[in-house]
């Protein structure tokens, strides 16, 4: 790896270990083998160099998502959505790291607009993503409707990612998950109470 590359894995590092706001450049430095002007010259400044690793982490966890999508083949939606939350939630282990460097980024977005931008874009993708694979159709012919259900499961990933980082012990199974929607849709459909 370059020095730069070496930066950024230093500062993923360091953020997951310490937290976005307690990384110092001097952590960064011992973590990346790097020095101090390193992070000048590549990135600007230590802010610059931490979103820049904030980003690459969350791009992560959207490859993640990816991934868990590519094994979703089954033939009814719902059994789709079990099967891509199955294979998320098995990679949660692994990947503790990455999901809390990306939770900061939620955090820091609202300080930082390039970081709010390349969220609100992987937002999008993973939206259409999820949607086409919900749907069995290509993300590109995803329309409006697809566009909301993928919100929709997205928050429900989010969610779940969140509870598994706080409580790992009480976050639902994905058959959990898929349950509880199937008996909320049953509660709305003909002769529920909605």
């Amino acid at each position: 790896m370059g020095q730069r590359q070496d930066l950024l894995a230093g500062a993923k590092r360091c953020i997951a270990e310490k937290g976005y706001s307690r990384t110092t450049a001097r952590d960064i430095t011992a973590a990346s083998g790097a020095n101090l002007a390193a992070i000048g010259y590549h990135f600007g400044s230590k802010e610059a160099l931490l979103n820049a690793a904030v980003l690459e982490s969350f791009d992560g966890w959207g490859t993640a998502i990816e991934q868990a999508r590519v094994g979703s083949e089954a033939a009814e939606p719902l059994a789709r959505l079990e099967q891509f939350l199955e294979g998320f939630l098995a990679g949660s282990a692994e990947q503790r790291a990455t999901l809390v460097a990306s939770v900061q980024a939620f955090a820091e977005a609202e300080f930082a607009p390039q970081v709010q931008e390349q969220l609100a874009a992987t937002y999008e993708r993973n939206r259409r993503s999820i949607a086409a694979m919900l749907l069995d159709i290509e993300p590109a012919a995803v329309d409006e409707a697809g566009r909301q259900l993928g919100s929709l499961v997205l928050a429900v990933i989010i969610g779940t990612a969140l509870q598994w980082l706080i409580e790992p012990e009480a976050t639902p199974s994905a058959s959990a998950l898929i349950a509880a929607v199937s008996a909320l849709a049953m509660a709305n459909g003909p002769g529920g109470s909605g």
